[in-house]
């Protein structure tokens, strides 16, 4: 009798947590399937090839927001991966190191401050000195978004590993950089990668920070210290505008960015699992 009631609360349990799964899913596949109805539609070959066309007209593409999301992210990936992994480190490998306690708040800080105002702490610190926006401004203000992601990640995945390993190491008289790179590094590849590939999905739909930087550009620009465009900053001024062949193709940009995010996070399950 107390295992058939055994039994029958594991079944309600497990039904229970099905039920609550689908009812949170539910939301989410909705608005994804709603984004595919409505944008799928504008992805044609002059979607990804032409640049846009004037306001009222019909045509043009996305060609310049595409290689400015690429050029902006990447840039912003390569600052604030080299930070934010720097930062882990030396928070996971010299736990006593005087700087700890500044970096976990300044981590805590940042990762709870409106994006919006990284990108006028950007504005200030990079486009008033250099005169004018720029892609590279909103690569700054997009790092500064992914530097604690990044740091907490690589702390966590660190501290994960046996000490036993850092021991081996030094046994055979290896100084502790060179335990660091060539021993603690490489057995965490996968969290870090899946660190950088998080904090890349968390940054890469940010519009705010962009509207105070990069700026946005109407025409292609492969030049870090120009305006640029990217799919963020053109689905929030595509969506707002009065026409009609705009606000679809911002339900395209939009499309476009929720695969390129789902794809991201794919990618960061696969480097977790291996």
């Amino acid at each position: 009798m107390n295992l058939r009631r055994r039994y029958l609360r594991d079944r309600v349990m497990v039904s229970l947590v099905f039920a609550g799964t689908i009812i949170v899913l539910l939301p989410l596949l909705f608005i994804l399937g709603y984004v595919f109805v409505k944008g799928i539609g504008a992805l044609d070959l002059n979607f990804f090839t032409k640049a846009p066309a004037p306001p009222g007209e019909g045509g043009g593409g996305m060609l310049p927001a595409i290689a400015g999301t690429f050029i902006i992210d990447i840039m912003a990936l390569a600052m604030g991966g080299l930070l934010g992994l720097a930062g882990g480190v030396l928070m996971a490998e010299f736990p006593d190191h005087p700087l700890n306690n500044p970096l976990r708040m300044v981590a805590n800080v940042l990762g709870g401050i409106p994006a919006i105002l990284m990108g006028l702490f950007a504005f200030v610190i990079v486009v008033v000195p250099m005169g004018g926006f720029s892609a590279f401004s909103g690569s700054v203000a997009l790092a500064i978004l992914m530097i604690p992601i990044i740091m907490r990640s690589t702390e966590e995945v660190l501290k994960l590993l046996p000490w036993e390993l850092r021991e081996a190491g030094l046994a055979l008289g290896l100084p502790r950089w060179r335990v660091t790179l060539s021993l603690i590094l490489p057995a965490a590849k996968g969290g870090i990668i899946t660190g950088l590939l998080l904090a890349l999905a968390r940054a890469a739909g940010e519009a705010a920070p962009l509207l105070f930087t990069a700026f946005g550009n109407q025409f292609l620009s492969l030049s870090p210290f120009k305006p640029m465009d990217s799919l963020p900053l053109k689905i929030y001024v595509y969506a707002i505008s009065p026409y009609e062949n705009w606000i679809r193709q911002a339900w395209g940009a939009a499309l476009l960015l929720a695969l390129l995010l789902m794809l991201t996070n794919f990618l960061a399950r696969r480097a977790t699992r291996r």
